[in-house]
């Protein structure tokens, strides 16, 4: 089946008038650095895969925990990777509880993230499936990102496990497994540093050097770490 472009609105409940929404979008939150990277003389520079997908995950892991820790239990959350003006860098966060959505939106637009402001509105799309693109799932879509369909973009599957699984994590019959899991961690880190530590060689130390002399070509691309670390949400 080829992609129509038409876009088909997510079915709603059938009596919406008593169902409350759950669903809080952020409009163009997301900004792909492989759309808007250019050079000094103009030219698009390139971004690898492998640092898209980790400046995306970053981005995702900042918004998800930000707005599950301060406003409630978040039980899905979706970023369109679509170019058009209507759904690009748009955000969903779906929350268990309505009244949880509430106050996200409330609290939401009166704050910023890297900059600018937040608009954030309820929305009554409840189930993704029905309005993302089949054909972008499967790497067949013909109208690239101004399709019409949502196209939904993945995080990485240890990033999925980490963040879906937190409130597992907290429960107490999971706490004999984070112990046994914390103590193979720190074994795995001693046995890593030991091997980092022996392995590490001039050439390497020279690698490091020209990808700290070349990092400054991707200024315009990625985020800087600092950044990454201290957080873009702000608050007026």
């Amino acid at each position: 089946m080829v992609c129509s472009g038409y876009y088909i609105q997510p079915p709603l409940p059938a009596n919406r008038q008593k169902v409350k929404k759950k669903t809080v979008l952020i409009l163009n939150l997301y900004c792909n650095p492989q759309n808007s990277a250019k050079s000094a003389d103009g030219s698009h520079s390139t971004v690898s895969d492998e640092e898209m997908q980790e400046h995306y995950d970053n981005f995702f892991e900042e918004v998800f925990v930000e707005c599950e820790d301060r406003y409630g239990e978040i039980e899905e959350m979706n970023v369109c990777d679509n170019l058009g003006d209507h759904l690009v860098g748009n955000v969903y966060i779906k929350f268990k509880y309505e009244e949880d959505a509430e106050k996200a939106v409330v609290d939401l637009n009166n704050r910023w993230f890297g900059g600018r402001a937040i608009h954030a509105e309820l929305s009554p799309v409840t189930d993704f499936r029905e309005a993302c693109c089949r054909q972008y799932e499967m790497g067949e879509c013909t109208r690239s990102g101004f399709c019409n369909f949502m196209h939904l973009k993945p995080i990485s599957r240890e990033l999925r496990r980490e963040l879906y699984g937190r409130r597992r994590r907290r429960s107490p019959s999971s706490r004999s497994r984070r112990r046994r899991s914390r103590s193979r961690t720190r074994r795995s880190r001693s046995r890593t540093h030991r091997s980092r530590s022996q392995s590490r060689s001039s050439q390497e130390r020279r690698r490091e050097q020209r990808d700290t002399s070349t990092s400054a070509d991707r200024v315009s691309a990625l985020p800087q770490e600092k950044e990454q670390r201290e957080g873009r949400f702000g608050r007026y």
